[in-house]
């Protein structure tokens, strides 16, 4: 795991400067190089390479799978030598021997990786003749044939004999038959599972390539491991305009495995899915401070940075292959829990009870359960809108949660375990602070859920909403490089929450472009919106579904929704005058059977006795005792 440490070289506003101490969570004192300067330097700006001006690139994105693997498999070799503290040169060639690759191939790897920190970085470099066909298609077709039927056997012949009866089918077609060297790579291309399984037995391949069963290693070090699982909280929320009841929101949280501080959440009136997990990471990493001062937090959340591991349940969104690809960019290890195993997600699990147990104090509860609820009315008692839940759970979180003894690490609170473990202590030293991610707004969107659409020449259209930049412009009818009757497709971002504006991620340079309304009077909207919108024009057996319908359908259905607030309000003021009245007729009729004396004889008071005031008035109240 990155981090920052006394006696580290690292970038200060882009000035190399070497650590002298570490203050707190949030600054450490430097020494400048260049110019012998002392300075207490925020953590935030701080960074482990020199910067550069140009855009953040996302081209994790835009390759295909199997050059990513490649990459992956690269950065997997690397890894162990990156996290070695005194590498030394007989360490690389070990690993080269290994693998058949030279050491300066390996040092090339290490220098790119470490110049941006991303997977992406090992890809391989397109060629200047990338592109060109170099076997004829017929060629290419009897390869892969002889591969097939020929190659995958369990006799396992060898690829001299597969050159020999390609050359041997070439020849009888008279075809030029390939270089014994083209057909050599062409084995070496075959998926090594495939090869295993193919070649010697499934049993074998299984063997080698299922994951072991076992409780996954704890991590020792903070953002080692984290657990990352969703969960109902327990309470009704109310809109935030009319106060009503809305129903019951969803919590997805972060919790570090050796520290058990929470890293992050995300908290959202809709079901579980990839963006709840995407934004909970995206959460998780950044710097909190911005964050707690837009709540007026004043307290310290010092927990960031990219985490070496996240452990997940087998729900589907977190099998999907945004997730998983923004992930190995990054370097981010993704393990999922065995199915039928729950106890392989302890950490989170204790936390999510510690949380519901909280929240069963706050007005509107369900509780746990129909037992412990009895007869109270939830709904009749919500209050709490979604953001004042939030920030009631983030003040809990910095105030209370971070703060207490817990059990799982001996008693002691989370964030003095953190303090000692990023520090050190005594007997210990500390791995000092967790380096920042610098471009923070990108590997959110990176963290996105994603579209895949043409660019006509009026935009770009999803879900029947169009989109429109002079950035689209050069992509409009682009075809794709070796089939041009094929429209090119290119991938766009976008946030659920609001969906008024798209990310283009632009192909050459594979960075984010933001993409607006095309009418740029629409108003902004939700997806949800969007989806409920689309699904009251089909009721309403409309003709065909367009841009124009969609936002009249969106106003109209907020026009029934005030107007039928404004009903409930009114019954409601209706109701509660028609229940004065019957309680005063009551009481009227109590009274006359009653040795009491007439309005004449009363006093005057000097302030009208209201009909709410009546409820005061306790039986006998005039009877003296003794």
């Amino acid at each position: 795991m990155k981090s920052i440490r006394v006696g580290q070289l690292i970038y200060w506003r882009n000035e190399a400067a070497i650590v002298l101490e570490l203050k707190g969570f949030t600054e450490v004192i430097i020494r400048t190089l260049e110019e012998k300067r002392t300075e207490i330097a925020s953590v935030h700006d701080i960074t482990l390479g020199p910067t550069s001006s140009e855009s953040k690139q996302a081209p994790h994105l835009a390759t295909n799978d199997k050059e990513w693997d490649k990459a992956v498999e690269r950065f997997e070799i690397i890894k162990p030598l990156l996290e070695m503290p005194l590498r030394q040169e007989e360490d690389v060639k070990k690993v080269a021997d290994e693998i058949g690759k030279s050491a300066t191939t390996l040092y090339r790897w290490m220098k790119r990786f470490e110049e941006t920190g991303l997977v992406s970085s090992l890809l391989r470099t397109p060629r200047s003749d990338k592109g060109e066909v170099k076997l004829s298609k017929e060629v290419e077709e009897i390869i892969q044939v002889q591969i097939n039927n020929y190659f995958l056997k369990q006799e396992r012949p060898s690829v001299i004999k597969l050159y020999q009866m390609i050359k041997l089918e070439c020849l009888d077609e008279d075809l030029i038959p390939p270089h014994k060297n083209t057909v050599h790579a062409r084995a070496r291309e075959i998926d090594e599972q495939i090869y295993l399984r193919r070649r010697y037995s499934p049993r074998i391949a299984k063997q080698k390539y299922q994951p072991l069963r076992g409780g996954f290693p704890g991590g020792n070090f903070p953002n080692a491991v984290v657990q990352i699982d969703h969960t109902p909280v327990d309470i009704i929320l109310v809109d935030e305009k009319h106060r009503l009841p809305i129903g019951r929101p969803y919590l997805t949280i972060a919790i570090d495995v050796a520290t058990k501080m929470l890293t992050g959440f995300y908290l959202t009136l809709d079901p579980p899915s990839a963006l709840s997990a995407g934004l909970c990471i995206a959460h998780s990493v950044m710097r909190k401070e911005h964050w707690l001062a837009k709540r007026d937090i004043h307290a310290e959340w010092p927990i960031y940075g990219k985490m070496e591991m996240i452990h997940l349940d087998n729900a589907k969104e977190f099998r999907g292959t945004m997730l998983q690809r923004a992930c190995e960019q990054y370097g981010i290890i993704l393990e999922h829990r065995p199915k039928g195993q729950p106890n392989y997600g302890p950490h989170v699990e204790r936390a999510f009870r510690t949380f519901m147990g909280e929240s069963h104090s706050l007005p509107g509860t369900t509780f746990s359960s129909i037992k412990d609820k009895l007869d109270y009315d939830s709904e009749g008692k919500a209050c709490l809108t979604l953001s004042e839940l939030e920030l009631w759970f983030t003040t809990f979180i910095v105030y209370c949660y971070h703060h207490r003894a817990h059990k799982g690490i001996n008693d002691v609170a989370p964030i003095k375990l953190y303090h000692q473990m990023v520090h050190g202590t005594d007997e210990q030293p500390g791995i000092g602070l967790p380096a920042s991610i610098e471009d923070e707004v990108t590997f959110k969107l990176n963290f996105t859920p994603y579209v895949e659409r043409t660019v006509q020449r009026h935009g770009v259209v999803i879900d029947n909403i169009q989109y429109y930049s002079p950035a689209l412009r050069r992509w409009v009818e682009k075809t794709e490089p070796n089939n041009k009757k094929k429209k090119m497709k290119f991938i766009f971002a976008r946030d659920p929450r609001d969906i008024s504006v798209v990310h283009f991620l632009e192909p050459e340079s594979n960075t984010y472009v933001q993409i607006p309304y095309f009418n740029a009077s629409r108003p902004a909207i939700s997806l949800w919106e969007l989806k409920a919108a689309q699904k009251y024009i089909k009721d309403k057996a409309q003709d065909g579904i367009n841009e124009d319908m969609i936002f009249k359908g969106i106003k109209k259905m907020r026009e029934i929704e005030a107007e039928a607030i404004e009903k409930t309000r009114l019954s409601k003021q209706s109701r509660a005058s028609e229940k004065r009245k019957r309680r005063t007729a009551e009481r009227r009729n109590t009274w006359s059977g009653t040795n009491v004396k007439t309005a004449i004889d009363m006093p005057l008071s000097k302030e009208p006795v209201q009909d709410d005031d009546m409820d005061k008035i306790k039986p006998f109240d005039d009877i003296q005792i003794g």
